[in-house]
């Protein structure tokens, strides 16, 4: 996957889309049609103030919709996950990606696939994880053929030991390489976290994800998806491909507060220092 090709840079910085408590999730609010245009609003707010403070993508995520279901959402979901999603794309004309967690992959296809986005996060792509929503199997096999059935060019962004869980298979175990996730999963980037989100990536974690990619000879673009921050993002870059980033550009560094301006103003200067 060509990163300068889609972000319009070789080291792009994606902002994310935390979308509030969607209609029907527990914490959203009674009257639905309320839920949805406090939502698309959100969606739109914080979209158009990543976009103006310089970063090179977006993700949209239905992050108020704790506790999640583990790979298959509702339709009423997947509803008004695409409608956030248009009204973002018409707002702005950064490349757009698609996660539906925990890990409903189908579901951030076709909405990819219904709004133009350029790609999705898929948590689990390949092997099998322990998370808070019970075993978590990855459906890179559907995913693919979903996205070909579809006829769309969708870059598929897969995490590596994803946060908030943990391996399912032993230590060693390799269902979810690096390898098998890109030359068997045929995912078109790899994401590698911290434990949790806003949490950072160990350094050496980090470097041997790197040094996986190169045992293996693969040119597959590595990104950071959590714990990013402005004082950390020019050492990140020097090592990933690219950053994802949410909790650091939030008012106060909190997660589910509004978008900063400042915050990301700040973060995409200092990555501009290296990039």
């Amino acid at each position: 996957m060509s990163l300068e090709s889609t972000f319009g840079t070789d080291a792009p910085v994606i902002g994310m889309v935390h979308l509030p408590p969607l209609p029907g999730a527990p914490a959203a609010p009674d009257d639905g049609t309320a839920a949805m245009e406090a939502a698309v609003d959100r969606a739109v707010s914080d979209a158009t103030a990543l976009d103006r403070g310089g970063v090179d993508g977006l993700v949209i995520e239905n992050f108020g919709d704790v506790p999640f279901y583990p790979d298959d959402v509702p339709k009423h979901t997947v509803a008004a996950t695409t409608r956030a999603a248009t009204a973002v794309a018409a707002a702005t004309d950064l490349p757009i990606g698609i996660n539906v967690l925990r890990n409903d992959a189908a579901a951030a296809v076709s909405v990819a696939a219904a709004v133009g986005a350029a790609f999705v996060r898929v948590n689990v792509h390949a092997g099998a994880r322990v998370a808070d929503q019970g075993i978590i199997e990855g459906r890179a096999h559907d995913t693919i053929r979903l996205r070909e059935r579809l006829g769309v060019d969708i870059g598929v962004f897969a995490d590596i030991d994803v946060k908030h869980s943990a391996p399912l298979a032993p230590t060693g175990h390799s269902a979810e390489s690096f390898a098998d996730t890109t030359e068997r999963g045929l995912a078109d980037a790899v994401i590698a976290s911290g434990p949790g989100t806003g949490e950072a990536i160990d350094d050496d974690a980090l470097r041997e994800v790197v040094a996986e990619r190169e045992r293996h000879g693969l040119d597959t673009p590595v990104f950071v998806g959590s714990g990013v921050r402005p004082a950390t993002i020019a050492d990140i870059l020097s090592v990933a491909d690219g950053v994802i980033v949410g909790t650091a550009l939030k008012r106060d560094a909190e997660t589910t507060a509004p978008v900063d301006p400042d915050r990301v103003t700040d973060l995409v200067a200092r990555a501009n220092t290296v990039r």
